[in-house]
């Protein structure tokens, strides 16, 4: 017996020791950087900074970006983050409201929900045993262990949706109690899907409902009845949304005068359909393509379930998985803008799949290249030691020493799950050996992420001291021998300065406007991004200033390097 089959077997001895093992897995690869990674521009910090704006002014409905009304999506995430900052707060967490980790505390509890919502979702279609492996499959694919450290809406969002989708599932599975073993969906499981779609409204607009709702139409189609949707309980789910999600949209439609859904429907939403919105403009089959990076290491078996889905699709499981994932992915690679994290939601659903096409003897390794396809779970963890170590030198002339025994230990274990895999050869497809050899692959490839994950994020990322461009500003800032010096900023504009610097951080358009600036008296410093700096200089008369301290670093959103110079002005002194 194999130490990934004791594992499981542990697991799956009940429920809670499969949810602990589960809550395990997820901690492991998603607190290591949670903390320590600075602000990543430019939409984690925009978040971050509107819900410190609602602790600072107290209105929980409106919410901004300094002065400019911040539209795009409902208030869900700002609450949530607010009361996580609040809560570190009351707890004694020093200057809570600029420590970014508070903020993705909310991103964290969506991740772990997600991940054992995935194995109740999967509980209705598989055993015990091979649910849990669907959802650690899942709680180990890049793009969560990404979602789960950033302040955003994304797992919050995917937790709400597989939420939506497990209930759905025990819907439709148990739409005729005669000719099935299971009956139809209880109050709690309707209770599940309505707070689901409730929730998700509040986080991210229609996207949950829209998931939701294309899966439903698409299996009434198969199904040619909606009868069976009436298990769980429209009537009272209608009601039960409405009582969440109708007071803060009043709310924020009288306080904006409607120019909340003018902005998050008119510009936000169909702006991004229409056009590559926010310069993510990408061809269709961007997804696909990056597909099997954001998913690793599952991607690459689930891609040898392609077929066995082809062939299953008359099937009641493999149909409804099928309408969760096909119907938004075709839509999503149809829409111009491009993000990786838009199918994150999907990939529940992709994880049950593969998992399912495993039991039936689907993985089989004897198929013609299924070798080669199984192969490429080597080439996330081997790029990604490569790329670092290259991204440090070339950065910031250094490596990632302390992180390199975790990351070869990654690239060995894919290595083993590849070779797991390929062992299955020689034995015929239904036999326990090879099942119980792929289990092995893919429980081998959760492995690997996991020790994947505390090598970048936990141990290689401090080592990268030209992505925190803004931190270091900040520690500038804070090394001024006054209190409470006014900061402001000629050329460098990115979000991050404004969370880590405050929110009266003031933008600059001119050199003129930053030698005024330190001309006005009191303390104060100004930050000049060096394509400014002979313009300011000139503003200056010519004179030669001692910067207070200097940045150089790279910007990530950019995509180039970057370099700042603080000029300080002390009361009582000339700049």
């Amino acid at each position: 017996m194999t130490l990934a089959d004791r594992v499981l077997g542990f697991g799956a001895v009940s429920h809670v020791r499969a949810c602990l093992l589960l809550l395990l897995i997820g901690l492991a690869s998603f607190l290591p950087g949670l903390a320590s990674l600075q602000p990543m521009d430019r939409d984690e910090p925009r978040f971050a900074q509107a819900s410190k704006q609602m602790l600072e002014t107290g209105d929980l409905v409106d919410i901004r970006f300094q002065a400019e009304a911040r539209h795009k999506k409902p208030v869900g995430i700002y609450w949530a983050q607010a009361a996580a900052v609040a809560a570190g707060e009351a707890l004694g967490v020093p200057r809570a409201r600029t420590q970014i980790g508070l903020y993705r505390i909310p991103s964290l509890i969506g991740a772990l929900a997600a991940i054992l919502l995935t194995y109740w979702a999967a509980l209705a279609l598989l055993d015990r045993r091979r649910a849990l492996l669907a959802a650690a499959l899942f709680s180990a694919c890049i793009m969560l262990s990404a979602e789960a450290r950033l302040a955003k809406t994304d797992a919050l969002l995917t937790a709400c949706s597989v939420a939506a989708f497990g209930a759905l599932a025990r819907a439709w599975l148990g739409r005729a109690r005669l000719e099935r073993q299971r009956g139809p969906a209880s109050l709690g499981t309707a209770l599940v899907f309505w707070l689901g779609l409730a929730l998700g409204i509040l986080v991210k607009g229609p996207m949950v409902p829209l998931f939701a709702g294309l899966t439903a139409l698409v299996l009434c189609l198969r199904e040619g009845s909606a009868r069976w949707l009436l298990d769980l309980r429209p009537r009272l789910g209608l009601l039960l949304t409405l009582a969440v999600v109708a007071p803060w949209f009043l709310a924020i439609a009288w306080k904006s005068g409607g120019a909340f859904f003018g902005e998050a429907v008119g510009r936000d939403m169909l702006g991004k359909v229409g056009t590559g919105a926010e310069k993510h403009w990408g061809p269709p089959g961007a997804y696909a393509l990056a597909f099997f990076a954001t998913f690793w290491p599952g991607a690459a078996f689930a891609a040898l379930a392609i077929p066995f889905a082809w062939r299953q699709r008359g099937e009641e499981a493999v149909a409804l998985l099928l309408a969760w994932i096909v119907p938004m992915w075709l839509i999503f690679e149809a829409v111009p803008t491009k993000l990786p994290h838009y199918v994150l939601p999907l990939m529940p659903a992709v994880a049950i799949l593969t998992v399912l096409a495993l039991t039936r003897g689907a993985l089989d390794p004897r198929r013609p290249g299924a070798r080669w396809v199984a192969g490429l779970v080597v080439l996330i963890p081997v790029g990604l030691t490569l790329g670092l170590s290259l991204a440090a030198w070339r950065l910031d002339h250094a490596l990632p020493l302390a992180a390199l025994p975790l990351l070869l230990a990654a690239c060995g274990l894919a290595i083993l799950a590849w070779a797991a895999f390929a062992q299955g050869a020689g034995q015929r497809a239904g036999q326990r050996a090879g099942e119980g050899a792929r289990e092995g692959a893919l429980a081998l490839g959760v492995a690997a992420s996991v020790l994947l994950s505390g090598a970048v994020f936990g141990l290689t990322q401090p080592v990268l001291q030209s992505l925190k461009v803004s931190p270091r500003l900040a520690a500038i800032r804070d090394a001024l021998p006054c209190a409470a010096p006014l900061v402001a900023s000629l050329g460098l504009r990115e979000p991050s300065l404004v969370f880590t610097i405050g929110t009266d951080l003031a933008m600059l358009n001119s050199g003129a406007e930053a030698a005024a600036f330190l001309r006005e008296g009191g303390c104060r410093l100004v930050l000049v991004e060096d394509r400014f700096a002979a313009e300011f200089a000139a503003a200056e008369g010519g004179q030669p200033l001692s910067p207070a301290g200097r940045v150089t670093g790279f910007n990530i959103n950019g995509g180039k390097p970057v370099g700042v110079s603080a000029y300080a002005a002390l009361p009582g002194a000339t700049p």
